[in-house]
């Protein structure tokens, strides 16, 4: 079976809530039911056929081609398959994900990868403010998983994160990690104010020196033996970490956020 291809026909005026087109919900239903399923629109509600040209039947092998910016919640709560993006991609790229791999070949939106569960979800743009963050109003981001971005990332990338291991192989904007509870956060660019503001515990691990804020204490340099087997685990995935492991050995430590627990730690490489 080929893939299951939605060809976006045009943009839309308003933004179109993908939520229903995801793997486990399409999953034993025909193309003909498929394609009669409502996408909110704005404040109307538009049949899959008439925003999309349908090809494939492969449900667990979902295609989306033409993507554009106002495109929200697609694979949100993917749980297994495959899904792939060509284009721009809206808001809550992938929010909740518990399984599966996601694939976004162009710039994402606004919270990328929010309270993810698990899963292997892949960014090769950009992506927008709070990437695995936590939803308002809630107190748990990313649980899980990885996340890999092939360009930069926006502000509080990685708020309240809880689990899992972020790869940003750009750069980063302002509280990256901030709110931080546990997990891993890498980033080979340069990273903005507020590094790992109100930080609990969890690892900021930096190619470039931060500005660090007081209460973060310098703990020396040190050769870690836990880095190259993290590293090495790096190794499956399409990406400049998987060739770092004989580079990232030895780091400047410093420990933080003392305003908080102080339990986390930022690693620079030397």
């Amino acid at each position: 079976m080929s893939a299951l291809t939605f060809t976006a026909r045009q943009e839309t005026a308003q933004r179109v809530d993908m939520s229903p087109l995801v793997c486990q919900l399409l999953k034993d239903m025909s193309v003909t039911d498929i394609a009669a399923i409502e996408l909110q629109n704005g404040k109307r509600k538009v049949r899959v056929d008439e925003l999309f040209e349908i090809s494939g039947s492969d449900t667990q092998d979902i295609l989306i081609k033409n993507s554009y910016a106002k495109l929200d919640f697609i694979a949100k709560d993917l749980d297994g398959g495959s899904m792939m993006v060509q284009g721009e991609v809206g808001a809550y790229f992938g929010m909740g994900m518990k399984s599966g791999e996601l694939t976004a070949e162009g710039n994402v939106g606004l919270y990328a990868a929010c309270e993810m569960k698990n899963g292997l979800l892949t960014i090769n743009g950009n992506a927008g403010d709070f990437l695995g963050a936590a939803l308002p109003g809630n107190k748990q981001g990313m649980k899980g998983g990885t996340v890999i971005v092939k360009g930069n990332v926006g502000q509080r990338a990685g708020d309240h994160m809880r689990r899992g291991i972020m790869l940003i192989e750009g750069c980063a904007g302002d509280y990256c990690g901030s709110r931080m509870v546990a997990g891993t956060i890498a980033v080979m660019g340069s990273t903005g104010r507020f590094l790992g503001y109100a930080m609990q515990r969890g690892t900021l691990l930096l190619w470039q020196q931060p500005q660090l804020s007081a209460t973060f204490n310098d703990c020396g340099s040190h050769t870690l033996a836990f880095l190259p087997i993290l590293f090495k685990s790096f190794a499956k995935f399409d990406s400049k970490f998987a060739a770092e492991s004989a580079a990232f050995n030895r780091v400047q430590r410093y420990g933080g956020d003392m305003a908080e627990k102080g339990r986390a730690e930022v690693l620079v490489k030397l």
